[in-house]
């Protein structure tokens, strides 16, 4: 009689499996964060096309001009005769510099890319002669509302093409740390495009002030409904167990101090809430340092005034 080949079945260890579904939910936890980056990079790109968009089709042929820095390159551009896309760049590359050494690499990246986009749409956009020549106030409406589209996109996944909101993200940290107080980037913003439309009433002429400013109040009302008014402070709420690491990090890179409280949830038990006030900049780089600090929860919300 032949035997019969024995058949053994390799079982594996519990600790074996745990092992091999920890490395595939960290595999999937990779490409997750791989495909959020990309997508983010895309909507950045779509964004400023759709701002490039608006000046060059919309706003430049019914003499309105966008706000900002982009603003100030328009009126270089009329004054010295230079190509639309060179003046925006020579005039926010200082920005985008004093912007990555101080807001970080990723934000640097994402402001890159889209002011790579924001002028190529420009140029694309004057090279196809598409103009929608309208009545002024269609396009100031029509105009100012797809250029806050654009810009909320831009914003809302970390990116920007404007150097007047890293001016005012840079002067308000300074006063912030001179004084110890957070402080709203509004009225920088506002005192900065304010000077910008002096100068078109100075410079060029005073419809197209009017009209640019009309523009401004259009794209800001569409901007600050889809991020939740940008320019004003947001409070982060912080619940973990481990409070001493966040409180050290949260220092060295964005110079802020926290409250921290005492807490006790229902199921985990005792924890520490903590809370910081950023703007939406720094936002950014909270959420960084949230990210790699697991076993957190937190939430953010827009705070309207701090009374000291």
């Amino acid at each position: 009689m032949p035997k019969k080949r024995s058949t053994s079945v390799k079982k594996t260890s519990p600790k074996n499996a745990a092992i091999a579904e920890k490395a595939s939910t960290e595999k999937r936890n990779a490409a997750a964060k791989l495909l959020s980056k990309i997508l983010s990079y895309i909507m950045i790109s779509a964004g400023a096309l759709l701002a490039s968009f608006s000046v060059v089709c919309l706003l430049l042929p019914n003499d309105a001009i966008d706000y900002g820095t982009a603003g100030i390159a328009i009126i270089i551009s009329k004054l010295a005769g230079f190509h639309l896309p060179v003046c925006v760049w020579l005039v926010f590359a200082p920005f985008l510099i004093a912007g990555t050494a101080i807001l970080g690499k990723r934000f640097g990246l994402k402001a890159l890319v889209g002011s790579l986009a924001y002028s190529l749409g420009l140029a694309g956009f004057e090279h196809f002669q598409i103009e929608l020549s309208t009545e002024h106030f269609l396009a100031v409406a029509f105009g100012g509302a797809i250029l806050g589209a654009g810009l909320s996109l831009i914003l809302k996944f970390g990116g920007c093409i404007d150097g007047s909101e890293i001016f005012a993200n840079i002067l308000v940290r300074i006063i912030s740390d001179k004084t110890g107080k957070n402080f709203s980037l509004t009225y920088v913003l506002i005192g900065f495009n304010l000077c910008v439309y002096i100068a078109v009433f100075l410079l060029i002429n005073k419809n197209a002030a009017l009209l640019s400013f009309l523009v401004y109040v259009v794209a800001t009302a569409v901007i600050n409904r889809f991020t939740d008014h940008y320019e004003s402070i947001k409070q982060v709420t912080i619940i973990t167990k481990d409070p001493d690491t966040l409180v050290s990090e949260i220092k060295r890179d964005l110079n802020k101090t926290c409250t921290r409280l005492d807490s006790y949830g229902a199921i985990a038990g005792k924890n520490y809430t903590l809370i910081c006030y950023v703007n939406y900049f720094e936002l950014q780089k909270m959420k960084e340092i949230i990210e790699r600090n697991k076993g957190t929860f937190s939430t953010v919300s827009t705070i309207d005034e701090i009374l000291r």
